[in-house]
């Protein structure tokens, strides 16, 4: 059986795709993330898993929830989702779509854990640095885990930066012991 997000992945284009044409790839964002949260719902994912309701059953009962939340195309999504029995995998379509949109707007979103808190000049020296490296717009969130001792890990999209003495201390144990 296929991966969920081998499955995802057309879906993810189509929705992109659909989005990109309308100019409206922030709001298709937030339509998908929501979708994608009320469907992690306890209630609602044993809806979708039911075997008892059928697709146009669960659609109707989806779209019901977000009223006049969602556009006539996103309920669409909606409908061909549950119709290919698909809903269930609505959190890598959400995940795929990011990156394509991300790809699209030439951004990436970053993450950088430092073992102390940060000022907000450094964070911000730190992003337009990752702009400059990356090429790409830089969103930088700042969290602090204090198990690093010392240092920092940046993580961009697929590009991680450990700098942290827990990650050299771990380095040179494996090295010792190899």
């Amino acid at each position: 059986m296929a991966e969920p997000i081998t499955l995802a992945r057309p879906y993810a284009k189509a929705v992109f795709q659909v989005a990109a044409e309308s100019n409206d790839l922030a709001g298709w964002s937030q339509m998908l993330r929501q979708i994608a949260l009320v469907c992690k719902d306890e209630r609602v994912a044993t809806l979708l898993s039911s075997p008892v309701i059928t697709a146009e059953e669960q659609a109707a009962k989806l779209i019901d929830i977000f009223g006049d939340a969602l556009t006539p195309a996103a309920q669409n999504v909606v409908k061909v989702l549950a119709y290919h029995g698909r809903l269930t995998l609505i959190a890598e379509i959400v995940e795929l779509f990011e990156a394509l949109r991300a790809q699209q707007e030439k951004s990436v979103d970053a993450m950088v854990t430092t073992a102390f808190e940060v000022n907000d000049a450094t964070v911000d020296a730190l992003a337009a640095a990752l702009t400059r490296s990356l090429n790409r717009e830089v969103k930088l969130v700042a969290t602090v885990d204090p198990s690093l001792i010392g240092g920092a890990i940046i993580r961009a999209g697929d590009t991680v930066i450990d700098s942290s003495v827990r990650g050299k201390l771990k380095k040179l144990a494996e090295s010792i012991n190899s």
